[in-house]
């Protein structure tokens, strides 16, 4: 099949001011975040690694949020099995740490559940329904509905970002015995990713210091120092070939995750 590149380089064009500005989740292996709650006693860390399980492929990743409760051997680690493609991140299965009376409960998605949809703005909602098993307590439903409800300016310890997307999550636990309600807030930076985090117990966490990775992937073809349409029309004029110097996530052929991930890019 022939494609035309230059329609193809300008549809990706005009898609390239909203996709690079949704990058509010970086997330290549290696980035961490450090939060601290504002009265100095509980740390969140999120780290994004390898996933111990045996998934092909690079774009799976699993998102380990560890919170401690500083000065005591408190600590529990969360960990999202996620995939991350041109549809956004995806959650595959949740593993969490629920104390010394209920244990480890295992939430699994299949198909898998929207993480972070793939362009995030004011007003945009997406839901996410699991069903796990929990010890003394049996078939527990998790059912949480994100909704970015506001564009804000969040000053921390680790700097002030502006234009940070607020999101409201409202989460909902059924059981047999019950069902209950609460309501959190994340703040995520455009490029960065989690600066703010609120709890529904009024808990408020702010980054205090984090490293993203570099990707090892070169997005900027043309070595000309910058992402910009040059690599695009590059990248786009050798689709569906399995050029290497085309193909940036490496998969053996250049389509339209290449373009997008050069596209998200842009400006760098």
């Amino acid at each position: 099949m022939t494609i035309n590149t230059v329609l193809l380089t300008a549809i990706l064009w005009a898609l390239v001011s909203t996709t690079s500005a949704q990058n509010y989740y970086p997330a290549d292996i290696g980035n961490t975040w450090v939060l601290e709650s504002t009265d100095g006693a509980e740390r969140i860390t999120y780290t994004l690694e390898i996933p111990e399980e045996d998934f092909s492929g690079e774009q799976f990743r699993a998102l380990k949020i560890i919170t401690e409760v500083l000065g005591t051997s408190a600590i529990n680690t969360n960990t999202f099995l996620i995939e991350v493609d041109a549809e956004g991140m995806k959650l595959h299965k949740v593993v969490a740490e629920l104390g010394d009376v209920f244990g480890v409960s295992r939430l699994e998605f299949s198909p898998p559940a929207v993480f972070f949809p793939p362009t995030l703005q004011i007003g945009e909602v997406w839901e996410t329904v699991g069903e796990t098993e929990v010890y003394l307590v049996g078939s527990v439903t998790v059912s949480s509905t994100n909704k970015v409800s506001a564009i804000e300016d969040v000053v921390t310890p680790a700097g002030t970002f502006e234009n940070c997307l607020k999101i409201r999550i409202d989460t909902k636990t059924t059981a047999a015995v019950g069902s209950s309600r609460s309501t959190s807030y994340q703040w995520l930076a455009p490029d960065l990713g989690p600066v703010k985090f609120e709890t529904s117990q009024d808990i408020i966490f702010e980054l205090t210091s984090f490293n993203l990775i570099t990707p090892e992937v070169p997005y900027d073809i043309n070595a000309d120092g910058m992402v910009n349409i040059l690599d695009l029309t590059f990248v786009a004029s050798r689709f569906g070939e399995a050029d290497p110097e085309a193909d940036v996530n490496d998969d053996g052929v250049v389509n339209i995750l290449d373009l997008v991930l050069v596209a998200q890019h842009f400006g760098n």
